[in-house]
């Protein structure tokens, strides 16, 4: 009997060592095998810049994304920083695989100089969260300066006017051929071409001679198909001198 305990204990010794050896030889293989189907994001470029634009365009561009690790890339999330742009994207590239993120801007929903930036979220370990830029400059059709509202404030015996400047930026001629005012009783409008077939000036004057205030708008006819019809808002409001000024 104290032959066959002793040949146990000395089995359990020197086996138990082998199995824990053995064990550990599978956790690291697997932990090897875990590392090595890590997904790798790679981005050509993160920047694209449209330069200038005209505001009605659809301003789209594709970002190419490769997946250049040994397991499945996951696109997890995309966050734009405006609800004008539209995201379009493969939620999952295979290893060694590429996909693309297209980025779509909606019309008139930029002005000047632009930047729109997405952020993106993937399984990748090593670049989880990235972000892609959008660039420009829009040009309206018709830039309105120094605004599309004119106010007038002051007294009916001053000369109470403002002016606005309309400046085509398309490729062709652009005429105002008429205007209406629904205040013609408070305001004269007179309108001049300072550069044929580009650029006017519209001034308004207020001819009210009745204390209050008054809001009304003119309504200018163009040539243009992008943009036949202009408003200009007026607010006007007229104050009598006080008799402790008199």
């Amino acid at each position: 009997m104290s032959n066959k305990r002793h040949n146990r204990r000395s089995f359990a010794i020197n086996f138990l060592p082998l199995l824990g050896l053995a064990l550990l030889a599978v956790n690291l293989l697997l932990a090897g095998k875990a590392s090595a189907a890590a997904p790798k994001a790679v981005i050509a470029e993160d920047h694209f810049d449209f330069g200038e634009v005209f505001e009605d365009r659809q301003l789209s561009h594709n970002f190419m994304i490769k997946n250049n690790g040994t397991g499945p890339l996951e696109i997890t999330k995309v966050d734009p920083d405006c609800a004008c742009t539209v995201a379009d994207y493969e939620r999952d590239i295979p290893a060694g695989g590429q996909g693309q993120i297209t980025l779509a801007i909606k019309p008139y929903s930029v002005i000047h100089q632009f930047r729109k930036e997405t952020k993106i979220w993937t399984n990748d370990p090593e670049r989880s969260e990235f972000s892609l830029v959008l660039t420009g400059k829009a040009k309206p059709f018709i830039e309105i300066q120094p605004s599309h509202i004119v106010r007038l404030r002051g007294g009916p015996g001053d000369n109470l006017h403002g002016e606005v400047r309309f400046t085509s930026h398309l490729p062709g001629p652009f005429k105002i051929t008429d205007f209406r005012t629904n205040i013609a009783d408070k305001i004269e409008v007179n309108l001049k071409a300072v550069e044929v077939d580009r650029v006017y000036v519209m001034e308004v004057k207020n001819k009210s001679q009745n204390s209050g205030p008054y809001a009304g708008l003119v309504e200018l006819s163009t040539t243009s198909k992008e943009r036949p019809r202009l408003i200009v808002r007026v607010f006007g409001e007229i104050y009598l001198p006080s008799a402790s000024s008199q």
